[in-house]
């Protein structure tokens, strides 16, 4: 798989993994400062529901990918276990 590729496909793990934990945070964030929980995920009514939280995984996952490009191992690493000499 190509190193793009590999960074593509940790970065929606990584994205997929948190997403629902900072869903959570950020609907008690919202809830605290006033704004209904209806109107964070939809952008304020500019999206339906589906695409609030679709656009919501998108920005997730374009954090994830900066994460992933920084922590990937770009150099070419064979992993194995050491031969013994």
């Amino acid at each position: 798989m190509r190193p793009v590729a590999q960074v593509a496909v940790i970065a929606a793990i990584v994205a997929s993994m948190l997403y629902i934990p900072a869903a959570v945070v950020l609907a008690l964030a919202s809830r605290f400062s006033g704004i209904s929980l209806y109107a964070f995920m939809t952008f304020g009514g500019a999206f339906n529901t589906f695409f609030g939280l679709l656009v919501w995984w998108l920005l997730a996952f374009a954090g994830a990918s900066i994460y992933a490009a920084f922590v990937f191992p770009w150099k070419e690493q064979v992993l194995a276990w050491p031969r013994k000499n």
